[in-house]
């Protein structure tokens, strides 16, 4: 660039953050939010285009936040400096929802789960497993994403789950997956693994409290639709024969 001569666009970055500050978010379109991000990693080049090509590639403002470093960097006009904002931005509020439901009985009040759990897993690209730990309160110890899958599913391992609530001290979890299809109803395979994750936590006297999966069109609670209940039942006719004993007059108790 010449010295002197303003860049496509010069002003138009000034007018953004003016408005801003001026308004908050209110009245920006997804690429103008998009594209101011990329301004704080981004000295003089005008960024409005490459803002509008990662929208139009992701589909939408969270498609673009969880989008990978390198699937960014794949658009043009985006490198490894200006990527740093839009990053930046969403562990910050992935770390500001997380503490929202810390110590909190989310079972009670899901209005702050669900809206972490809408900003963290919605709009992945491939499935997340999520596990919520909680104490005797229900209150939420830690958030931890344990598996990360393909397009179409994501491998469960029932031993990481429970010994990770047990090196949490945990009473109680909450399971959580998206689905990047966007349909939210679940599959056999969710059912199975729900039903397995069930019959071994409760051996180590730990609660499963819900199974949550997230899609574009809503979510499915298992616990909400009474397929939780229904689990737990099944499960505890399963293993009630383990606590089946006689006693000194020949009873069954």
């Amino acid at each position: 660039m010449a010295a002197g001569k303003p860049h496509k666009g010069a002003g138009h970055r000034q007018r953004l953050r003016d408005k801003f500050l001026a308004s908050g978010l209110s009245g920006f379109h997804d690429y103008e939010v998009i594209e101011l991000l990329l301004t704080l990693g981004t000295p003089v080049k005008d960024c409005k285009d490459a803002a509008k090509e990662a929208l139009a590639k992701f589909k939408s403002l969270q498609g673009v936040m969880n989008a990978s470093i390198e699937e960014l960097c794949r658009i043009r006009g985006i490198g490894p400096k200006n990527v740093f904002g839009i990053k930046l931005v969403k562990e910050a509020a992935d770390r500001y929802l997380e503490k929202s439901i810390e110590q909190r009985p989310v079972v009670s009040n899901s209005s702050d789960l669900l809206r972490y759990l809408n900003h963290t897993l919605r709009d992945r690209h491939r499935e997340a497993f999520t596990v919520l730990f909680l104490d005797a309160k229900n209150r939420v110890l830690a958030a931890e994403t344990l598996f990360e899958g393909s397009l179409t599913e994501s491998p469960v391992y029932t031993r990481e789950i429970v010994k990770r609530a047990l090196e949490h001290y945990a009473a109680a979890i909450i399971c959580c997956h998206n689905h990047p299809s966007g349909d939210p109803e679940p599959s056999r395979q969710d059912m199975a693994i729900t039903r397995k994750l069930v019959l071994a936590c409760r051996a180590m006297g730990i609660t499963v409290h819900d199974h949550i999966i997230v899609g574009d069109s809503g979510h499915f609670s298992f616990a909400d639709r009474g397929r939780m209940a229904q689990i737990h039942r099944e499960t505890e006719a399963f293993d009630g024969g383990w606590n089946v004993y006689e006693d000194e007059n020949g009873k069954r108790r």
